[in-house]
């Protein structure tokens, strides 16, 4: 595995800067000792501020003392009382000097301009000009000195402050000075991160190039993700890193649990105007007037506000109203849950989703609170790797279990372990709640079905089954991904969606389901095996259920209640896997949507009629009845997926009365013969698999099947349709979209180009037909002209076309313009032609078991995985080559993390040469320049045994521990030699 190293330390935040003194006070005593300087100094000790002033019995030199400079460098802020002798004294002047370039490091420095006006200090006029005179002819060889003295008023004499004249009530500009004072020392004051703030710095770093702070505009960053997965926490540390940038900021924690009245908004308010300046007699009667006084006071103030917890538009209007006034360089950083919050305002590209820590931060966390070190001790490591999988990365879960268990011996480990599988921990659980008790009913009822049932299941094809149960899934469903309570993640076999949420999430819903009731017939879910036996086995169910699966983990024979579920009138989804269920069951519910019943041996119950609500029959390898099922009275109109695969009781398909029906998987129904002529006017079906069907003949002899998206035919040596005499009367003629053709040993087959050539439009094309010919020349029927439209065709498939030796005829200009996809599986090809760079937009490239090949000329730019097994023939400069002109087509992007992944399989058995990092184990670590170069990532393998076996390979890639990309795991073929 290669990865980016993680510098030690980003482990850590930034620690909070200790500071001696407060306030360092510089000003002339025989001016303003006495009177002014000491009335101020007296008020900021009676607040409580830390305050540095020279003692008057002080021995005073040219120079001033180390004493001296020491505590100007340890002081917040550095406040100048430039009074009419200022400049005469070279003592004041070089803690002017020092306090200017302790300015350059971030202190805060505060001119008061005592009876004096400000430019005379900055155009060196008045007083200021004589003194510096003065100083000129006394130090006329040291005029480097004066110089430096000079820049400094120029520079101090620029600042905003205070101008005190003759007559006006000094005490009041003490009040604001204090005031000033007050909120600096709260912007300058680092927040507490966390006790072990692991991986936080290179997430706050990410935050921080969000925010841009160089650049002027006016910008709005939210940080969004689960909750406990850190997004306060990288919010703190963010602030810490930044807020001394700005005029004023505060962070205004948990605003949703403190929105809840007019009053605790109003509290915030206050706090917000208190943090940022200061004033702490500001009495506000009313949000509306908060809003107003907010934007009054801030508008020409370059800030940075954080609100923490919003969960509403609204809570950000309190604050903020339209956002419309703030000043230029001015920053807001929102954390919320729900991403919809951030993408009502229109700030979606800047949006940071925290991510889970990986497992390297995570076991430096979790060894951290358990073992109060880096790594956990070698006794308790196989159990600490439990226990960092169970928490899956989330951060909150890591410390409170890793807390819970510090000092404890491996015997209480082990009963924690298996406790917190079945018992989660209470702390974590009231964190992940937040989220699902912000929802509405219907939300929440689709969280819990998918916690308990549809996790890992396809998105469309729950939102089928939720939507026939009036639960709305098409806004429920995006709610829920923008709260981080489920996410969809493309899964590669199914080549769709997938619906997935974190396992602690799912532990969660699957723990609110079960406090419903100590009984486990008056829950709504049964999902746990010995619950859902219980209840069917004893008869105990009722109406507040609504789903169950009944799944065991090795084959089991169960013996059900007859009527088992006779009092579920409510039930809507049964799932059973992996039981063999040995009796009849005299009833089931008609309101049932999901029914998932494979090797079922007996018929449905005569009495079952659901054909109001069903929208899934998976019943593979069962001895279900189907003219008993689908009677013709009954109009299944939401029935859109059936799994009949196995079946041997089924020789023909009946009218189904199922007009919105989808996907139809008859394979291996061995004794199937033939369709019902109603099936061909099925015009919303998709997928029809006919695998493995050898006794079946004829599909129904008119078709309208205008959605068919791809159907395979494979082995199924007794189909007609494709024979000569039926060819010019082929029943695909009014087949309007094909995703894909199989026929695979289909004995009778013609002549695969008179085939090709009655296709509609169609994105994938599997050509792999046996002892068929392959076509060479053009797509053209001589006879008709009619036109094979290839422009479609993403997907291409000439595996186990014994005859083809050269691939020269694919490669004509009108060919294949939006090719993907080309496998080239147990050909006789010799070369890849360098022609197949005119793909340019083909991503993969399988060629497995082609013992001839022996070149790969050239690829196209666009290539993002090749695989090349069992091609022994195939010439090694070819595979350098492979490697050195897949190199190429790299483009770097515009954002620098939109990393491009290749992948390319060979066989073999050692690193090439030239990739010059190189280790043993699955990790690698290495520096690199400014910006990302390509990557080459070689791992080399071996199966642990002689046996054809397959692993599972995935690359992950991290910059400064950052998480770059995750390849998705790719299941490899590991071949004997």
């Amino acid at each position: 595995m290669a990865a980016f190293p993680t510098n030690e330390g980003d482990s850590f935040s930034s620690s909070t800067q200790e500071w001696d003194y407060d306030v360092f006070l510089s000003f002339r005593g025989e001016d303003t000792r006495h009177g002014f300087t000491g009335h101020l100094y007296q008020a900021l000790c009676d607040k409580g501020f830390k305050t540095f002033i020279d003692n008057e019995d002080l021995q005073r030199g040219e120079e001033i003392s180390a004493e001296l400079i020491n505590a100007i460098k340890s002081s917040m802020i550095s406040i100048i009382i430039f009074s009419q002798n200022y400049a005469s004294s070279t003592w004041c002047l070089e803690e002017l000097t020092e306090i200017i370039e302790c300015k350059k490091n971030g202190q805060r420095v505060l001119p008061v301009f005592y009876k004096v006006d400000p430019s005379e200090v900055r155009r060196h006029k008045g007083s200021f000009g004589s003194a510096l005179t003065t100083h000129e002819k006394k130090f006329e060889n040291n005029r480097e000195k004066v110089l430096r003295w000079r820049a400094a008023l120029c520079e101090a004499g620029g600042l905003s402050g205070w101008h005190i004249e003759d007559g006006f009530p000094e005490y009041q500009f003490i009040q604001g000075i204090i005031r000033e004072v007050s909120s600096t020392k709260l912007n300058r004051t680092k927040l507490y991160v966390a006790k072990y703030p692991v991986g936080v710095d290179s997430r706050a770093e990410v935050v921080e190039n969000l925010l841009d702070i160089k650049s002027n505009d006016v910008r709005v960053v939210g940080i969004h993700g689960l909750g406990g997965i850190g997004k306060t926490t990288t919010a703190k540390a963010v602030y810490n890193r930044v807020a001394d940038q700005f005029e004023g900021s505060s962070f205004l924690m948990n605003v949703r649990e403190n929105s809840g009245t007019d009053c605790s908004i109003i509290k915030l308010q206050e706090q917000l105007l208190f943090e940022i300046l200061g004033i702490k007699e500001v009495k506000l009667h009313n949000t509306s007037r908060g809003i107003n006084v907010i934007k009054e006071s801030l508008s020409s103030k370059k800030i940075l506000l954080i609100l923490d917890d919003v969960d509403k538009l609204g809570q950000v209007e309190n604050f903020l109203g339209k956002c419309d006034w703030l000043a230029n360089g001015s920053r807001v950083i929102i954390t919320t849950r729900d991403r919809h919050v951030l993408t009502t305002l229109e700030i979606d590209h800047l949006i940071y989703k925290v991510v889970h820590l990986d497992r390297h931060e995570a076991l430096q966390l979790f060894s951290k609170c358990a073992f109060k070190k880096d790594k956990p001790e070698a006794d308790y490591l196989q159990l600490t790797n439990q226990f960092i999988s169970y928490a899956n990365g989330l951060p909150l879960a890591l410390q409170i279990i890793g807390s819970d268990l510090h000092g404890r011996n491996i015997r209480q480990w082990e009963s924690e372990l298996e406790k917190y599988k079945s018992i989660p921990n209470k702390d974590i659980q009231k964190i992940l709640k937040v989220s699902f008790e912000g929802l509405d009913k219907n939300e929440q009822d689709i969280f819990l079905d998918i916690a308990c049932f549809f996790k890992g299941l396809s998105k469309n094809y729950v939102m089928d089954i939720l939507a026939a149960c009036n639960l709305y899934p098409d806004s429920g469903i995006p709610k829920l991904i923008d709260k981080c309570l489920i996410r969809v993640q493309f899964d590669m076999l199914l080549k769709d969606g997938v619906l997935d949420m974190h396992d602690l999430l799912q532990q969660m819903g699957r723990e609110i389901v079960q406090q419903e009731s100590n009984e486990p017939g008056k829950r709504t879910r049964l999902w746990r095996y010995d619950d859902a036996l219980e209840v069917l086995t004893e008869n105990t169910g009722s109406d507040e259920i609504r789903g169950i699966m009944l799944c065991s983990h090795k084959p089991t024979t169960v013996t059900l209640a007859a009527k088992a579920f006779k009092r579920m009138r409510n039930l809507k989804f049964l799932i059973v896997h992996n039981v063999h269920i040995c009796n009849e069951l005299k009833y089931l519910p008609n309101g049932l949507r999901f029914l998932d019943l494979p090797n079922y041996p007996f018929p449905l119950p005569s009495n079952f009629c659901p054909h109001k609500k069903l929208v899934t029959l998976n019943m593979p390898r069962s001895c279900i009845r189907l003219e008993k099922l689908f009677k013709q009275e009954f109009q299944f109109q939401n029935l859109k997926s059936i799994n009949l695969s196995g079946c041997e009781s089924i020789t023909k398909l009946p009218n189904l009365c199922a007009p919105n029906l989808e996907k139809l998987d008859l394979s291996f129904c061995k004794n199937l013969v033939e369709f019902h002529e109603s099936i061909g006017f099925l015009d919303n079906l998709q997928h029809l698999d006919l695998r493995f069907c050898e006794k079946f003949q004829n599909l129904p002899s008119h078709l309208t099947w205008t959605s068919l998206y791809d159907h395979d035919f494979s082995d199924c040596p007794s189909l007609e349709f494709f024979s000569s005499k039926d060819y010019y009367s082929w029943p695909l003629g009014e087949v309007t979209k094909i995703n894909g053709l199989c026929a695979y040993r289909c004995k009778n087959v013609v002549d695969l180009e008179d085939i090709i050539d009655k296709l509609p439009p169609t994105e994938i094309l599997y050509i792999y037909t046996g002892k068929s010919k392959i076509w060479y020349d053009s797509p053209y029927d001589q006879g008709s002209q009619a036109f094979l439209d290839l422009s479609n065709v993403q997907n291409l498939d000439l595996s186990n076309v014994g005859n083809l030796i050269e691939l020269d005829f694919l490669m004509k200009s009108d060919y294949f313009p939006v090719l993907k996809h080309l496998f080239l599986n147990e050909i006789n090809i010799i070369i890849i032609p360098e022609s197949i760079t005119k793909f340019t937009r083909l991503e993969t490239l399988s060629i497995t078991c082609c013992k001839y090949l022996r070149e790969i000329s050239r690829l196209p730019r666009s290539i993002e995985s090749v695989l090349i097994l069992n091609s022994h023939s195939l010439h090694p400069q070819s595979s350098n080559r492979l490697f050195s002109k897949f190199g190429e087509s790299w483009q770097p992007r515009r954002n620098r993390f939109d990393i491009e992944r290749y992948q390319v399989i060979l066989l073999g058995s050692e690193i090439p040469k030239w990739f010059n990092h190189q280790s043993v184990g699955n990790y690698i670590s290495f520096w690199i320049h400014p910006y990302p170069p390509k990557i080459f990532c070689c791992v080399v393998f071996k199966p642990e045994s002689n046996e054809p076996s397959y692993i599972d390979l995935q690359v992950s890639v991290k910059l400064n521990g950052i998480q770059l990309c995750d390849s998705s795991p790719a299941g490899i073929e590991c071949p004997m030699e």
